[in-house]
């Protein structure tokens, strides 16, 4: 049985596939994520502020417990404490340690710009997110009891919001330095599922009204689709270091 056999592009062609995706697509893609998830959150904000969304709020916040007992969340006993450890994932702590590691791999292998575009991106996250909270200072759910102790106010949702910023612009990156679709796929994958994750997390434990975390989720998005254009932007004029390899001999 004969095997169909895969030839290779001619380089003229391979050439001209990757400046069509980093010149015009990525760019294309990045800014129309940028104005749909910016949509989506000043639209969500809207709805916030007129009070459309309390009751959907509540009946999801409440559907997540006992009905005899709020102090108890749905679930196994083990529950709570697993989603106490996701929820870490998008904490300060370590939203800093997971970048700091990506920063050191990406300065022992001599892309120095690229690491310091991922503190600016990471960074910048944080400063938007402290003042959006500032911004619209909802009060955090009153209707259960918390699973853990907060400390800033509810709207936008920070570890959601900081998990997209900081998942979703690593896992771009490192999709574009690895080699292979699977690969690819599944760096874009874990970034995804990390993001919701730590999102659902948040409502599980009551200390996010669902609303809240939706709108981290979008701002986060965008403002991970914004440093995607941007870091496009810098790789064609060379400023930061373009993460493909050289395709194989």
């Amino acid at each position: 049985m004969n095997r169909l056999v895969r030839l290779p592009l001619p380089p003229q062609a391979t050439a001209l596939w990757r400046r069509l995706r980093l010149n015009e697509l990525g760019p294309l893609v990045s800014l129309l994520a940028v104005s749909l998830f910016g949509f989506g959150f000043f639209s969500l904000a809207g709805q916030v502020a007129e009070g459309d969304t309390k009751g959907l709020d509540e009946r999801l916040l409440l559907a997540l417990r006992r009905p005899g007992d709020l102090a108890q969340p749905i679930g196994p006993a083990w529950l709570p404490e697993t989603m106490r450890d996701i929820t870490a994932f998008g904490s300060v702590f370590g939203i800093v340690y997971v970048t700091a590691c990506v920063v050191l791999y990406l300065v022992m292998t001599a892309r120095r710009n690229a690491a310091l575009f991922v503190v600016v991106a990471v960074g910048g996250g944080e400063v938007l997110s402290t003042v959006l909270k500032m911004f619209y200072r909802r009060p955090r759910p009153d209707l259960v009891p918390h699973g853990m102790e907060t400390f800033t106010a509810s709207f936008p949702s920070g570890h959601a919001m900081l998990s997209a910023i900081a998942y979703l612009t690593l896992a771009i990156l490192l999709a574009r330095i690895s080699r292979g679709r699977r690969v690819k796929a599944f760096v874009l994958t874990l970034g995804v599922v990390t993001t919701l994750l730590v999102g659902i997390s948040r409502i599980y434990l009551g200390v996010h009204w669902p609303s809240d975390v939706l709108a981290g989720w979008c701002v986060g998005a965008a403002w991970a689709s914004l440093c995607w254009f941007v870091a496009l932007q810098l790789q064609r004029q060379h400023v930061v270091e373009a993460p493909d390899p050289p395709p194989p001999a």
